[in-house]
């Protein structure tokens, strides 16, 4: 049974016209790495705060269909309960800070779900420990570095143990060092403890490779959906404008000069391998 079910999900905000999510179908297994993508304003954000009961019961507005996690429905559930099943990193994490120091941010939501404080300092010396910022924990939050910062919101998010991680453009606010050791993180916590990742990217050459599945959205449809390499070699991605990742676009290059490489890849590594065969061969 897969952890995150979404049947036939249309919504519309309050007084809005339009409707920013139209028949949206959609399921993911427990521990899939999912990558969200597609053009500005076709729906991703949206059906992010779909999955943790933000929509309908903060935002209002007319919504239709089912969204289940965890075998609960978002409609018959109040935020707090969804939200110890999903957490949500939002794309600047300056919205999500609320503490002086680092410690006692992590340790907020926790003390919001009034848990005893030895599981509350368990929980946080985990969280520090597993994001690496550890060494910083007594430090102000307005002295850290934006990696900090969102290194700090993924610590205070999975302190509370969710089942999913819903991240939204995470990496917007980083360079691509920074972005690609928050994609790291992520990852490594998705290996390590089995946790479901819902990732909203736009820079598929960093996000591409660790995703198992990668779905584009536009109007508020999803348009396609599959293995990262299929997907994003396809003529429709290039036709939404999805940020197709260079080792994609230079398989194709070298495919239509007549040099065979197998299906495509968004693997360097594994380009290159397949480059140096065809060259002794």
């Amino acid at each position: 049974m897969p952890l995150i079910e979404v049947e036939g999900l249309s919504y519309k905000y309050p007084k809005a016209k339009d409707w920013a999510l139209r028949s949206v179908d959609l399921s993911v297994d427990r521990g899939e790495f999912v990558v969200l993508t597609g053009p500005t304003g076709c729906g991703k954000t949206t059906l992010c705060r779909c999955l943790n009961g933000l929509i309908p019961h903060f935002y209002g507005g007319e919504m239709r269909g089912e969204v289940r996690v965890a075998g609960l429905s978002v409609k018959e559930n109040p935020i707090s309960t969804m939200a110890r099943h999903v957490g949500m990193i939002f794309q600047n994490p300056d919205n999500q800070i609320f503490a002086l120091t680092v410690e006692k941010d992590v340790a907020f939501g926790l003390e919001n779900l009034g848990l005893p404080r030895e599981e509350i300092r368990r929980r946080v010396d985990w969280a520090l420990r597993v994001t690496g910022i550890e060494a910083i924990r007594s430090r102000g939050t307005h002295e850290l570095s934006g990696g900090q910062k969102q290194r700090l919101a993924i610590a205070s998010v999975l302190a509370m143990k969710p089942e999913v991680v819903v991240l939204d453009e995470p990496t917007a606010y980083l360079d691509p060092k920074g972005a690609e050791e928050i994609m790291a993180v992520v990852d490594g916590l998705r290996r390590e403890f089995g946790m479901t990742i819902i990732l909203v990217e736009h820079r598929m050459d960093i996000a591409a490779r660790y995703a198992d599945r990668v779905v584009v959205m536009e109007g508020g449809r999803v348009v396609l959906d599959g293995e990262p390499a299929e997907v994003l070699s396809s003529q429709e991605a290039v036709r939404l404008g999805v940020d197709v990742p260079k080792v994609v676009r230079l398989h194709r290059c070298l495919s239509e000069l007549g040099v065979d490489l197998g299906a495509p890849t968004v693997m360097l590594e594994e380009l290159a391998e397949r480059v140096r065969e065809a060259m002794r061969g």
